[in-house]
């Protein structure tokens, strides 16, 4: 290894700063170098270049924050992650040269003080206390075994992970069904896109993106709604301003003016709650107008009829009414897709996280359809997709109540012959409860125990009041995670898992390619991978597992599974990912779907008359603002990992609440003062920050904070009828400025003492 080699690790380290602030491209990087604690970059690059390459592992993998799915190099001394630099491009088909903020600098969980590294369980005070791996795992398969064995496996659920592999995850859903008797097993795709997965299942047939990478970088049109792209999806947000300075066409519409749509050509603000109304009154407009694609209409769906009669009753008035967007902007939008030779349809949970979400989808769907914008290079349909790997662990792998891996029902009865042929128990054809119902279905006592695996049910879960009060009654509660999450705070064991930089397995990204993820260090302390976790456990309960390997575990899944019937570990590692349906080893893997059929009985696309459903909980007198969710570029889902980065947590270090400047002048705020915010359910105070990003009758927190849980203040109840995804995006609110709050509680507790008072002078 030469010197000039050395000195380009550490030369690269060196220059990202200044090449970041120098790029617009990695904008993200720019503001990381300012965030981070003076020197870091430097101390990075000093410490890999005080070393020869030769004593550090370098490994290609694959990012374990959001599912863009970007490669990239990391270099490891052995005790911690040195470096992330980009690998070869032509091995990184996703993300190139790109990474974001959090793919290069967010490692530092990985040796946080706090980490996890061996087994606890809670002795008879109450309290955590280290355990061995042996007598952890024996509390395990007796507490799950006893509850099985008085109240059946019913009693049981699982929450899978959508940040483990899919070799974790298929072990989890056969671990449900065959170990513990259960299809109660779901994960956080409900909370997100199961309702993405419904509506397109029902209408193309695949319940995922139809496009790739390229032809979301190459399109002529975008519309996108629901999706802080260059927040949540920063290399895909860059994909996307490249090609709209290029020239193409970027059409947003959104609650709230997030940062792509200062890139628009059009941007639009509507009103949240209401997506399907201007959905379908840009599809109407372009029925009646004659701009569909009439032969794609014609030769490749069915149900045109129907949905030309479902939108006949949004008129541009009508809309403008329920959404806010003046009749021009419908026009402008319906004309420029039609116009446009592809057009490519992006969204992600400002669209799903809604208690009609599925409707919203479909009426997507209708749209893309009509104007013939599927199957073919630059079009299509493009979910974006939150973890790294929810597409594969949370959807494809089967950790849901309703199917098996690679989506095939649990009611069929032939698929479901072939598994319990395959796993030697019997399965029954009754669906599980979905993850949000687990809750619901705890408080009633009708579900006693739950294994909780990588997700942090006590901030995710909507109600999170309610949530942390099912955890707490629970008979029986094991979380398998990387720190002592706020979840696991109401565990009787807690399992240590390793990250993904310290295991081996496949992830699949956003655009339904399967990527390899390589070991770079070894597991810390005594925590271990969850696959051999589960095959300890599995084999304490009366089972046989003997997998050697997540590649072996793989191959089992490629048998029983056909759209993963072609990947294995060696293709993925040599090919540089597959994207499915790879039906066998000789299938190359398709770029894109529908180009010649859709995945249904008849080959076309099922287009859905729908109409539009009201949120379930809609502002009044009494809570006259709504309040939607969404995440910031510079945090992660709960904060598990970049809570634990000192340059992230010094840019964003703590809740928020957006404040459109007529309504902060209206209650007498400034930006920074704190403020109440308060639903049905519950109350945060955070600081606010006016701005006119939302609208007057809007407010926007972010999802990342435990010390304000703004998830106390959404709904658990009500759900989407086809998916159970929460109305995360919708709840009513009132906000009061923090010295009001503290008025009221001091004339509160007045009120009451006068009463008790008077109640004494009674007696």
């Amino acid at each position: 290894m030469t010197n000039d080699e050395m000195d380009g690790v550490a030369g690269y380290m060196q220059q990202a700063k200044d090449q970041a602030i120098q790029s617009v491209e990695h904008f993200a990087e720019g503001v990381a170098a300012e965030t981070l604690p003076e020197g870091k970059l430097f101390e990075i690059a000093q410490s890999v270049g005080d070393k020869r390459l030769e004593e550090l592992n370098v490994a290609d993998t694959t990012c374990g924050y959001c599912a863009v799915g970007c490669r990239f190099d990391l270099y490891s001394d052995g005790e911690e992650i040195l470096a992330a630099r980009p690998t070869a491009e032509e091995d990184a088909p996703v993300n190139g040269i790109s990474t974001c903020v959090k793919g290069k600098f967010g490692y530092d969980f990985v040796n946080s003080d706090d980490r996890l590294t061996s087994p606890l369980v809670r002795d008879k005070s109450g309290e955590f206390r280290t355990a061995t791996w042996d007598e952890a795992l024996r509390r395990v398969a007796e507490g799950f075994t006893q509850i099985r064995d008085e109240h059946g496996g019913e009693s049981l659920s699982v929450i899978a992970s959508s940040k483990a592999t899919n070799e974790d995850n298929y072990l989890m859903g056969k671990f449900a069904r065959q170990v513990l008797g259960t299809n109660s097993i779901d994960n956080c795709n409900r909370l997100c896109h199961s309702s993405t997965v419904a509506g397109l299942a029902r209408t193309y047939g695949y319940g995922a993106a139809s496009v790739n990478m390229d032809d979301i970088e190459s399109t002529d049109c975008y519309l996108i709604t629901g999706s802080n792209t260059t927040e949540a999806h920063p290399v895909i947000g860059t994909r996307i301003k490249q090609n709209v300075r290029d020239g193409a066409d970027l059409l947003v519409f959104d609650p709230r003016e997030v940062q792509i749509a200062e890139y628009a050509t059009q941007y639009s603000r509507v009103n949240p709650g209401y997506d399907a109304v201007w959905i379908n009154g840009i599809t109407r407009y372009i029925v009646e107008n004659d701009l569909y694609d009439e032969s794609f209409v014609e030769e490749r769906t069915t149900g045109f009829e129907a949905v030309s009669e479902a939108v006949r009753e949004f008129t541009p008035k009508r809309v403008r009414e329920v959404t806010g967007v003046p009749p021009e902007e419908i026009a402008s939008a319906a004309e420029t897709i039609a116009a446009a030779d592809t057009c490519v349809f992006g969204w992600t949970l400002g669209l799903t996280e809604h208690s009609h979400g599925t409707e919203n989808v479909m009426a997507m769907a209708n749209l893309a359809a009509v104007t013939g914008n599927l199957g073919k290079p630059g079009a299509g349909v493009s979910p974006f997709r939150g973890q790294n790997n929810v597409q594969g662990g949370g959807g494809d792998m089967g950790p849901l109540p309703d199917n098996f891996p690679g989506y095939q029902g649990i009611a069929d009865d032939e698929v479901r012959a072939k598994f319990e042929d395959a796993w030697d128990c019997d399965i029954s054809p009754e669906y599980g409860y979905y993850t949000t119902q687990m809750f619901l279905e705890a408080d009633k006592g009708d579900l006693r125990g739950m294994y909780i695996i990588g997700e942090n049910s006590a901030l995710s879960e909507p109600g999170v009041n309610h949530a942390e009060e099912v955890l707490e009654n629970l008979e029986f509660l094991v979380v398998q995670d990387l720190f002592v999450t706020e979840t696991a705070k109401y565990a009787d064991v807690v399992l240590p898992a390793c990250s993904f930089v310290e295991k081996t397995g496949t992830f699949t990204n956003t655009d339904r390619t399967v990527q390899k993820v390589n070991q770079v260090m070894e597991p810390k302390g005594d925590s271990r991978p969850d696959w051999q976790i589960l095959q300890d456990l599995a084999n304490r309960m009366g089972r046989d597992w003997d997998y050697d390997s997540t590649a072996e575990i793989m191959e089992e899944v490629n048998s029983l599974t056909p759209l993963y019937g072609g990947v294995t570990h060696d293709r993925v590692e040599k090919e540089g990912g597959l994207q499915w349906p790879c039906w066998d080893e000789n299938h190359p893997g398709t770029e894109r779907l529908y180009e010649d059929e859709f995945n249904t009985d008849d080959g076309k696309a099922h287009l859905q008359a729908v109409g539009y459903s009201e949120p379930a909980e809609t502002p009044d007198e009494e809570y006259p603002f709504t309040l939607t969710t969404g995440r910031v570029l510079y945090q992660y889902h709960t904060g598990t990992m970049t809570h634990r980065e000192e340059g992230i947590m010094e840019y964003t270090p703590s809740d928020f609440v957006e404040v459109n400047p007529a309504t902060a002048e209206a209650y007498g705020i400034e930006s920074g003062d704190m403020v109440t915010v308060e639903s049905r359910r519950g109350e945060i105070t955070v600081p606010a920050q006016v701005t006119d990003r939302v609208g007057p009758e809007t407010l926007f927190a972010p999802i990342h904070f435990a010390e304000s849980a703004v998830n106390q203040l959404t709904d658990e109840t009500r759900l989407d009828s086809s998916a159970a995804t929460p109305e995360f995006k919708v709840s009513a609110v009132r906000l009061t400025p923090a010295d009001d709050t503290a008025m009221r509680e001091q004339n509160n507790t007045r009120e009451a003492a006068e009463r008790s008072e008077a109640l004494e002078g009674g007696d």
